[in-house]
């Protein structure tokens, strides 16, 4: 098989998980610009950590159907178009930001779903889906905005009160959302279980 029949073939069967990791790409980058505006959260979340989740989704999906190669090559598309559409809608440095948390949270969730593919069905997707949002999170927030927004804004209330940057509580209430969309994540994940089944049952076992 020639290189570019590889090309045509890996095309034909990853075609889907692309378009969609595009998609999701595309309009989280749209949505981050856009605050949260319910229940006084406008100055902490943005739609895009409700739309952002759904990428780890897109990539168990594609690790469970076609392994832990083609996850990783949907990742590097994934990270080429973040970069894209970061550098046009957004300043250098939060393209920069952007583009290097989403490879290092997808490829770390693509590793973790890979190593608990083999146990209960949902702890891989949680895992893997929790771990790489708390790295993408940790990453994005603390390269697009420590040094930058230097404003200190006081969190909790008496005793149990802490000083910190605005943008550790941007980071933290983005996390929890992703949380909460981690475990609702499950559900379409569970519901496709039967439909998204391994190419290779003998190699691979979800």
């Amino acid at each position: 098989m020639t290189a570019i029949d590889e090309v045509r073939r890996e095309f034909k069967r990853l075609w889907w998980p692309v378009a969609a990791m595009a998609a999701v790409v595309v309009a989280s980058n749209i949505a981050v610009q856009h605050p949260f505006t319910h229940w006084g959260l406008q100055d902490y979340l943005t739609w895009g950590a409700f739309t952002y989740p759904v990428a780890f989704l897109i990539t168990d999906l594609t690790n469970r159907r076609f392994g832990v190669r083609a996850a990783r090559r949907l990742v590097a598309v994934g990270f080429l178009i973040a970069v894209v559409v970061s550098a046009v809608l957004s300043e250098p440095r939060i393209a920069a930001a952007s583009g290097i948390a989403f490879l290092a949270g997808q490829l770390l969730d693509v590793s973790v779903f890979n190593r608990l593919r083999r146990l209960v069905w949902w702890r891989a997707p949680l895992a893997s889906g929790l771990i790489g949002s708390a790295v993408d999170t940790a990453l994005f927030f603390s390269l697009a905005f420590a040094g930058a927004v230097t404003d200190v804004a006081v969190y909790g209330a008496g005793a149990w009160s802490v000083a910190a940057p605005v943008w550790v509580g941007w980071a933290v209430t983005d996390f929890f959302v992703k949380v909460a969309m981690a475990l609702f994540m499950l559900v379409p994940y569970g519901a496709l279980l039967r439909v998204v089944v391994p190419t290779d049952v003998s190699r691979i076992r979800g």
